[in-house]
């Protein structure tokens, strides 16, 4: 009797492989430790759900998912460093098997319709984390996507998608990055437009994530490719004495 007993539960229970299977492995990346806990605290709620690694920039992200290669990767799309934007294509190139889900503050129709369109498989905003982004991620490693449905709405009535700058930026963000070509600092930006410093990074960190560039050197280049440089760079030199 207990060997078929022993017999039966052997059959009856899952091998490694299926086990293996059946766990969804993640890998979160956010710059906040104490967000990155409580993320975790909720992945790790779900049965079978392990998230294998944490990052706190883009490119760390990246590396952690070429070495895991997870199910899914929970991006914030702020962070030091490279835009996460940037790094959303070239993941999945490397790692095409792994979707991506993006976490966020930034509650901007044109934000979700860049990481869709660069190969993100959910938009889910950090105030609505604990309600929808179990539901993201399941359907995300499901092969399907998800979209914060306030984003969702916003986007439908939004315009078709085109590619010049002047398109992607704000009449304000245009400022801050011609202003950021001429070498201003933030500070003289700030005074030039009657804006605090704070203002001024913030509508900087929108044109790095909008344009997947980040150094001085990469916003100068795309400002010059975009013509907004062309007044300066064909003025006439002004004419000294009499």
């Amino acid at each position: 009797m207990t060997d078929q007993s022993s017999s039966a539960a052997v059959l009856n229970s899952p091998t490694s492989r299926e086990q293996d299977e059946a766990t969804l492995r993640i890998v979160l990346a956010d710059d906040h430790a104490v967000v990155r806990a409580g993320i975790r605290m909720l992945l790790e709620s779900q049965p079978g759900w392990d998230v294998v690694a944490e990052s706190a920039d883009a490119d760390s992200a990246a590396r952690q998912v070429r070495g895991h290669k997870p199910d899914v990767l929970i991006l914030d799309l702020a962070m030091p460093g490279r835009s996460s934007l940037d790094v959303v294509p070239q993941i999945r190139r490397d790692t095409p098997r792994t979707s991506i889900v993006i976490l966020t503050m930034e509650a901007d129709a044109a934000f979700a319709r860049k990481a869709l369109s660069a190969g993100a498989s959910g938009y889910v905003l950090k105030e609505a984390a604990d309600s929808e982004l179990i539901d993201a991620i399941r359907r995300a490693a499901a092969g399907g996507s998800y979209l914060d449905p306030m984003l969702g709405a916003e986007l439908a009535a939004m315009p078709p998608e085109r590619n010049g700058v002047h398109d992607q930026l704000t009449d304000r963000e245009l400022d801050v990055l011609r202003l950021i070509a001429l070498g201003n600092t933030n500070t003289e930006i700030a005074a030039a437009l009657c804006l605090s410093v704070r203002t001024v990074e913030s509508h900087r960190g929108h044109i790095q994530a909008k344009t997947g560039r980040s150094t001085r050197a990469q916003l100068v280049s795309y400002a010059l490719e975009a013509g907004l440089l062309d007044d300066h760079l064909h003025r006439p030199a002004e004419r000294t004495g009499g």
